[in-house]
């Protein structure tokens, strides 16, 4: 048996800890005197045990760790943490750490520390960690979000949702948007591949060799994407794409099209083309900060994963014709990306959280969220 560095510390204090009884801390020394090197029956000798014993406690420490011993005291039934340190230990996870830390996020090794120093009783990080998976807490990870301030907001919430969930029956939604900056990057040496009990490998440094914008718009009824790569994406590239989308569909084909605020959607040029479709086709616009609400974003974050990110690229060009490929291979055999939330189901969201925000900072109205930070 190898025991870690943290595994062992664990051990020890529960050796001197008073937190545990004396059965607890005889398990414990079975688990170190074993990873010292003694034979099982040696350590039944020393402690005035059996060989059955010592082979119930190592087998209870190597499923759960310190707690597979703490869960099995005898005489009577198991010893529980109290329920003032579990409350302790579950909010205070929901808090930043005390700045005297100096660390951003809580770890259960620190959270451990924290709790004896703090409360005086032992927990351990293992323990720790299973109470986080039970409440589903998870302090190492972290996400992003942004409250749209636009006053028409929830309309057009429900104007989206509806178009994703019951596309009106003969007509055509799509979602367009565009993917910026796409890099070209070729590693300095050739990849390793992945091989038994390794995965593959690239080097870290690279060569950028340009970028490349494109374009893109999914059908939501079909899945079927279509894309326009080029080197801007400015108002003629955006309408380049539209005509090709627009060509894709019988002339009295009515096409609703989702997209967000950017201002090559709202130029004089695009209202111009527009106005030319005499109503063929309609812009549907997403809330100001809330693009994530286009669908065509779930789309590039796939082709990113599955394409862009972990390839190799030693001109624009080659990029191009792999962007190109991915999107060919997709179309012969698209599916349409499931929506499944609700116009409700984001507006209790957006509620939710903003009344996170003022509870934490004291304001009023979201207004007032990024003063009262700055203050």
């Amino acid at each position: 048996m190898k025991l870690s560095e943290q595994d062992r510390v664990e051990l020890q204090t529960v050796l001197g800890s008073d937190s545990y009884d004396r059965s607890v801390s005889s398990r414990a020394r079975i688990v170190l005197m074993y990873a010292d090197g003694h034979r099982k029956s040696d350590i039944a000798r020393l402690l005035r045990t059996t060989r059955p014993t010592v082979d119930k406690w190592l087998d209870r420490y190597a499923q759960d760790g310190v707690e597979g011993l703490v869960s099995w005291t005898s005489p009577g039934g198991p010893r529980q943490i109290p329920d003032r340190i579990r409350a302790r230990v579950l909010a205070l996870s929901r808090t930043s750490p005390p700045a005297t830390l100096g660390i951003s996020h809580w770890t259960s090794p620190e959270m451990s520390k924290y709790i004896k120093k703090t409360e005086g009783v032992y927990v351990s990080a293992r323990w720790i960690s299973g109470l986080w998976k039970e409440n589903g807490l998870r302090p190492w990870r972290e996400g992003t979000f942004k409250i749209s301030r636009d006053l028409h907001f929830e309309e057009k919430v429900r104007n989206i949702t509806e178009l994703y969930l019951n596309p009106p029956e003969g007509e055509v939604v799509v979602s367009v948007d565009a993917k910026t900056g796409i890099q070209a990057l070729d590693r300095t040496q050739p990849a390793l591949p992945m091989t038994f009990g390794k995965t593959a490998k690239r080097t870290h440094d690279y060569v950028r060799n340009g970028t490349l914008d494109m374009y893109a718009a999914i059908d939501v009824r079909t899945g079927k994407v279509t894309a326009s790569l080029s080197k801007t994406h400015a108002t003629p590239d955006f309408l380049r794409l539209m005509k090709r989308v627009v060509a894709d569909y019988d002339s009295e084909t009515k096409i609703h099209v989702i997209l967000d605020n950017a201002s090559v959607h709202l130029s004089d040029d695009t209202n111009k083309w527009l106005a030319q479709q005499k109503g063929r086709v309609v812009f549907h616009f997403t809330p100001t900060g809330a693009s994530w609400m286009n669908q065509i974003e779930i789309w590039n974050g796939i082709i990113t994963r599955k394409a862009i990110r972990r390839g190799t690229y030693h001109s624009v060009k080659v990029l191009a014709k792999a962007i190109e490929a991915f999107v060919d291979h997709w179309n012969s055999d698209c599916t349409p990306i499931k929506w499944t939330a609700t116009a409700d189901d984001i507006l209790g969201n957006v509620r939710f959280v903003t009344a996170q925000m003022e509870r934490l900072v004291g304001a009023t109205e979201i207004g007032n969220v990024v003063q009262k930070r700055a203050a």
